[in-house]
């Protein structure tokens, strides 16, 4: 007797693709996309239709985030970043305060750009990798260099090495942290809480059952006709 079973995804059940993600963009209501980048990365390319929140805040506002989320069961929250890594982080802190139908997408919004779909492009600023990149290599060939005349200089190339070691351990960023706080890294202005959750669509609230009476009311005082 023969079985058939249906494709079977490569990805976790938390994790989605590009191919998936458009597809549910191409349905009412299905998914609302947060982007947990800096205000800077996202103003420089971004999934059409996403929202700006950034890690830090959302990390801080965590139940208040998840509670503006929080739409009919089969709504998606997709959580995407520049390679997944930020994006891994937000889902873990959403879920920590219940938050239901979490997702991350695969390659973050560079992966989703490659794969067709459709993005919008502004001031084009180094991604935050790349920044990290920047500074801890070059702190490491200053230091390594300094430490021909001063040979203590070498620890320092040694407590990034090690820095760095306890990022990937951790999945976290310490250095990428400091740097979305720099002017560069905050576009063109520094988005307030209460702004960012009232951006978000609101959950849906059922409406109220009970039958209402039809008969004319006097309009309360003050009110306008």
């Amino acid at each position: 007797m023969s079985t058939t079973t249906g494709t079977t995804s490569t990805s976790t059940p938390d994790r989605v693709d590009a191919t998936t993600l458009s597809s549910w963009l191409g349905q009412p209501d299905a998914v609302t996309v947060l982007d947990v980048r800096s205000p800077g990365e996202f103003e420089a390319m971004h999934i059409a239709g996403s929202y700006n929140v950034p890690l830090q805040m959302l990390g801080e506002h965590a139940a208040a985030f998840a509670a503006r989320l929080a739409h009919h069961e089969d709504h998606q929250v997709v959580l995407v970043c520049q390679s997944g890594a930020r994006a891994t982080q937000a889902r873990q802190r959403l879920a920590g305060v219940g938050a239901a139908n979490l997702h991350v997408l695969d390659g973050g919004v560079p992966s989703y750009a490659a794969a067709g779909g459709e993005v919008v492009r502004g001031a084009g600023r180094w991604a935050m990798d790349r920044q990290v990149r920047l500074v801890a290599g070059s702190i490491v060939l200053a230091s390594t260099l300094a430490s021909l005349a001063a040979p203590k200089a070498r620890f320092l190339a040694g407590g990034i090495g090690a820095g760095l070691t306890y990022s990937a351990l951790s999945n976290s960023c310490a250095m990428a942290t400091m740097l979305g706080k720099l002017p560069y890294n905050r576009g063109p202005k520094n988005p307030d809480v209460a702004q960012v959750i009232e951006q978000l669509p609101a959950s849906a609230t059922p409406q109220d059952s009970t039958p209402q009476d039809s008969t004319p009311q006097d309009s309360a005082p003050g009110s306008r006709a």
